[in-house]
């Protein structure tokens, strides 16, 4: 902690200072705006500057040159949402990917993440199953996000804007809900006002997990106290500890054969029922937020996270199959790791105006210290002595004995395969100015300076590389405005990937070398305010990744293109009446790869929608379906495919009073076999079948 804090105030801390004096000297010496920065709080239509958000600015959605879908926590409970992968099932230009079964993994706009993961527009890294139990809204950019959240952000990201304590409120709510698969689930928020200027809000779920599969279970726990101090009129401070401890089942699905999976294995698991398919998480994060109102046109942020992760994971998969026989080839490992973060991140936020145009400018730093501890043991068959062993398929799989019919054993203690410490130090300044050249003209331009630094010390064999890459991330937009409630826009951005990829686990000497791969993307759209309650977005994007090799033959670094994903995305939420609300996507998207192959995880198609009818004040119903085109299992395989699905869901709400209510949700109504997403070759999920989930909420 005292290291960041050293480096904060020797490398950051001047230049971000000398950037909110030249802000404020801007203030000083030009007209303050006549009309006050306006406070929005309209929920679901703004990305939160108060809350510390992702855009940090307060921002309309309208005014924002990029895609972006805001989910509520009122969508998350209407439509039963329990996982992020619930959220993304209804959001275009963005699909899921299994994850390996022990973490969110999402794949934006062809470009597939398990690390654009933020919280409170801080980065959330880790690779697990996010918890929803705390979360006021989640915002889903598309397109890089470099300028506000630095290296990765290559497709999109996800920040999820927390639930803070509500100053002068007295409220709280329980909630427990169960399924026909056995699962069952209780949240509890509570806020309450403290002595003073001082606020308290306490929020806690466990679930116990179950599905269709076989031996899967789990356990969730989540507790996250939260106080807010008001220092002064314009200043508060939020501050939040959250303890996360979870462990599941990991499932990797199914085998494929003549291209897609194998339909007569869909009730078999592919795993051991013994607890060597497992993943745990233990999680402490403390964060501190400082929010100044400096004067009316003027505030700013500080925020601090602290932050312990202790994540293992083990499994057998499938790693071979030949079609039609009755042996499966497995494979498989244990991935110990343990990351320590401390992030510190501060801006601040001006509107001035300077002759006819209007200003907001952002100007801010952030560091970021990261240790990550990880092993990785291979599976050790004691008839093979090796990963790889040929079993029998049965329901349930014996990994007792081999095809052959031999005693076997794997010791996951046998064959350490790697074992590495990584230290990461980022330093970042940003700079962006929004400008309102006129009523109907805005134009919106910035940059972001990473200083990316990593030493990743191979303990196991003894040795260590070191990488410092220095990136700039401009970014651009134009916003047209016909009318108030019309924008037409157009951005481009850019973002990196640095060489050490998501985990920071490994950097060879051969990618110590090589530059870090580049995304850049531009958006063509319009966005349309219809009424005060519905909005309709359309936008076409284009973006195309930049990959630096070496050529195996002279050992030149030559820079090729790599991934190139261009698409349409159509997207319709709000009241289409008193009565009823939508929520309607659309995505056709297509790509290629550097060898002109087709992508993996990339739909043709992808189609959403959600309607919410209210019968009366006491009753409605809401009938929800979500239809995913065929998509590419490997990248340059295109005879090896994800079939084509169409789920349709079903809710109905009742309110039995006015503090309580009772809901249903149906998930999979028509019970169709489908497989929504596939991590390699052999391992194609089996979604859920029909399945029912009844809850109950009392409100006090």
């Amino acid at each position: 902690m005292n290291k960041i804090i050293n480096r904060f105030f020797d490398e950051v801390s001047p230049l971000f200072f000398i950037g909110v004096l030249l802000v404020s000297s801007l203030a000083l010496n030009a007209q303050d705006s006549e009309a006050e920065v306006e406070e929005i709080v309209v929920k679901g239509n703004v990305l939160y500057s108060d809350q510390v958000n992702a855009l940090k600015t307060p921002v309309p959605v309208l005014d924002v040159p990029q895609t972006v879908s805001i989910v509520t926590d009122e969508d998350i409970l209407k439509q039963g949402f329990r996982q992020i992968g619930d959220i993304v099932r209804y959001t275009p230009g963005v699909n899921t990917s299994q994850g390996e079964g022990h973490r969110d993994a999402v794949v934006f706009r062809g470009v597939r993440s398990t690390a654009d993961f933020f919280q409170d527009g801080v980065r959330d890294d880790v690779q697990y199953y996010r918890s929803l139990y705390n979360v006021e809204q989640v915002e889903i950019l598309r397109g890089p996000n470099a300028l506000l959240f630095g290296r990765g952000g290559t497709g999109g990201v996800i920040n999820r804007v927390t639930k803070k304590a509500v100053m002068d409120q007295q409220f709280g709510s329980v909630e427990f809900g169960m399924d026909s698969f056995g699962a069952n689930d209780l949240a509890l928020d509570y806020n309450m006002q403290g002595s003073g200027n001082a606020a308290f809000r306490f929020m806690m779920h466990s679930d116990s997990l179950e599905n269709h599969r076989d031996h899967y279970d789990g356990d969730r726990l989540g507790i996250n106290p939260t106080m807010k101090l008001k220092l002064s009129d314009r200043t508060t401070l939020d501050l939040s500890y959250e303890h996360a401890d979870h462990e599941r089942y990991i499932d990797r699905g199914i085998p494929t054969e003549n291209g897609e999976p194998v339909e007569r294995f869909e009730k078999i698991t592919f795993g051991d029922p013994h607890g060597d398919n497992l993943t745990t998480l233990e999680a402490d994060i403390l964060r501190a937020t400082l929010s100044t109102e400096f004067s009316d046109t003027r505030k700013g942020n500080l925020s601090i996270v602290s932050s312990e992760f202790e994540k293992m994971y083990k499994n057998y998969y499938a790693s071979g199959y030949t079609a039609g026989s009755n042996v499966v080839t497995m494979d498989g490992y244990l991935d110990p790791t343990k990351r320590e973060n401390t992030i510190i991140t501060g801006n601040l936020v001006n509107e001035i105006q300077m002759g006819s145009s209007t200003h907001t400018i952002l100007v801010g730093a952030e560091m970021i210290d990261t240790t990550n501890n990880n092993h990785r043991y291979n599976t050790f068959w004691s008839t093979t002595s090796d990963d790889n062993e040929v079993f029998t398929i049965s329901r349930p799989m014996d990994f007792t004995v081999n095809s052959a019919g031999v005693p076997t054993s794997n010791d996951y203690t046998a064959d350490l395969k790697s074992k590495t410490k990584s230290d990461i130090e980022v330093t970042s300044v940003y700079f962006q100015d929004q400008i309102d050249v006129s009523d109907n003209l805005k134009v919106m331009i910035g940059g972001r300076h990473d200083t990316f630094d990593i030493t990743v010390t191979d303990i196991k064999n003894g040795s260590a590389q070191s990488r410092e890459d220095k990136e700039f991330s401009p970014r651009a937009g134009i916003i047209y405005k016909p009318k108030q409630n019309v924008s037409w826009y157009y951005s481009y951005s850019e973002s990196f990937l640095p060489r050490s990829g998501e985990q920071f686990k490994s950097l060879s000497a051969s990618n110590a070398a090589l530059d870090p791969d580049v995304y850049e993307s531009s958006e063509v759209g319009v966005k349309v305010a219809l009424t005060d309650d519905l909005s309709f977005t359309a936008a076409y994007f284009d973006s195309e990744q930049t990959v630096a090799t070496r050529d195996s033959v002279t050992g030149e670094t030559n820079e090729i293109v790599g991934l190139q994903v261009d698409g349409l995305e159509l997207e319709l939420k709000g009241k289409v009446t008193d009565k009823m609300s939508v929520v309607f996507g659309y995505t056709s998207m297509d790509g290629k790869t550097s060898s002109g192959g087709e992508p993996r995880e990339i739909p043709d198609n992808m189609l959403s929608l959600f309607a919410t009818y209210e019968v009366s004040d006491k009753f409605g119903w809401a009938l929800g379906m979500t239809k995913q085109g065929e998509s590419n299992i490997g990248n340059n395989k295109p005879g090896l495919v994800l079939p084509d699905y169409t789920r349709v869901d079903l809710a109905a709400y009742y309110q039995i009073a006015d503090d309580l209510s009772v809901q249903m949700n149906i998930e999979n109504l028509t019970d169709e076999l489908y497989f929504p997403h596939s991590h390699s070759t052999h391992q194609a999920s089996v979604g859920e079948p029909f399945n029912m989930r009844i809850s109950i909420r009392k409100t006090f």
